[in-house]
């Protein structure tokens, strides 16, 4: 496996909206393509307390090649201020708008805007096209934070 370059990823159209290097406003932090990864946005805003828990759903929207997997990382400067972005992986043929897993755990309140950058997400192109493409309960993800789903497919909370 080998990860996907900025010149591979925009080519293969494998999210929309797509941008080039963009610093945001509100934080300063920077969204888009890098140079082998592309950094999501989040949908919503909100603020996490020391300890919260919290599902957030990206502004992008992902179609992920039969023969890509890809796996979320921190940002590095949220990381440091007690932000932690559990690793999802959307596995090969996923689509949909990817739900985060986010944690605060910092002593003091993060506040995150609609629009943030919020993580990475790195592309590992496989050996060759898989021919077990996802077909899981979350395929086709809708743009909201979904909650887990039992193995009849409802959303529970546990």
């Amino acid at each position: 496996m080998s990860v996907l370059s900025a010149q591979s990823i925009r080519r293969r159209n494998i999210f929309e909206p797509f941008s080039e290097r963009t610093r945001c406003e509100n934080s300063g932090l920077t969204y888009g393509l890098s140079a082998a990864g592309y950094d999501v946005r989040i949908k919503q805003g909100f603020q996490l307390q020391p300890g919260d828990f919290v599902l957030a759903s990206t502004v992008e929207h992902f179609n992920i090649p039969t023969d890509c997997i890809a796996i979320v990382h921190d940002k590095s400067t949220l990381a440091r201020l007690g932000l932690a972005v559990q690793n999802t992986v959307a596995e090969p043929g996923w689509r949909g708008y990817l739900t985060l897993e986010l944690t605060n755990h910092n002593v003091y309140p993060i506040t995150l805007f609609p629009g943030q950058p919020i993580a990475q997400i790195l592309f590992h192109k496989l050996d060759v096209p898989t021919d077990q493409p996802y077909a899981g309960r979350y395929q086709d993800q809708e743009d909201y934070p979904v909650p887990a789903k039992s193995l009849s497919g409802k959303e529970e909370i546990i």
